[in-house]
This record gives structure tokens, C-alpha cells and sequence, in this order.
């Protein structure tokens, strides 16, 4: 397969950023430029998104999220209900809904 050399100008700057998150993505800037022309064939058009998050994921606010909900189970009586007896809930709250929406 033969190949050809693909020069593009750019900033120094924009070309380093991009190198870091193509680094941290685990792969170097010649193999992104690459999939991005393949994937510009397939879909014929500007090919798709890799992103990396701006900020840090933190769990904690997820977290103490399911610690809220923890508490508020236990203070109303339903911290040891089966998913049998969650699902009947459900399903009877539905009824009702049914019922009151005819």
C-alpha cells in the first residue's frame, strides 16, 4: 500500500495541547489524524467526538447522594423492602394513577 505524506500547518501551542490529550487518550497525533480521515470516508462528513473530561469526575457528590437516599429509607420504613415488595409498590402506585387519570 503505498502512502503519502500529509503536511498541515498549525500553531506550536494547538499542536502541543492536542498531543497531551492524544497521550492521554493512548495514542500519538499521526494515528488521530488518521482515524479522523478514515472516519471522515465513512461517515462522509466531520467523523466524531473524543473527548476527555474539562474537570476531574468526583464521586463524592454521587455519594453522598446514595447516603441521602439511605437516610430518607430508613426514617420512612422502607430500608429493608425486597425488590419483590418495591416492584408491588410500583405497580400498584401505576394502578392508582390509572385509575385517578380515567
Amino acid at each position: 500500500m503505498a502512502t503519502s505524506l500529509l503536511q498541515v500547518r498549525v500553531e506550536d501551542s494547538l499542536k502541543a495541547e492536542a498531543a497531551q490529550v492524544f497521550e492521554k487518550l493512548g495514542i500519538d497525533t499521526s494515528t488521530a489524524v488518521r482515524m479522523f480521515l478514515k472516519r471522515a470516508i465513512m461517515e462522509n462528513g466531520i467523523p466524531f467526538r473524543m473527548t476527555l473530561p474539562k474537570t476531574p469526575y468526583n464521586a463524592d457528590r454521587g455519594y453522598r447522594a446514595m447516603l441521602e437516599i439511605g437516610d430518607a429509607s430508613e426514617k420512612n420504613g422502607t430500608s429493608d423492602m425486597s425488590l419483590d415488595e418495591i416492584n408491588a409498590e410500583i405497580e400498584t402506585s401505576r394502578k392508582e394513577r390509572q385509575v385517578v387519570g380515567k
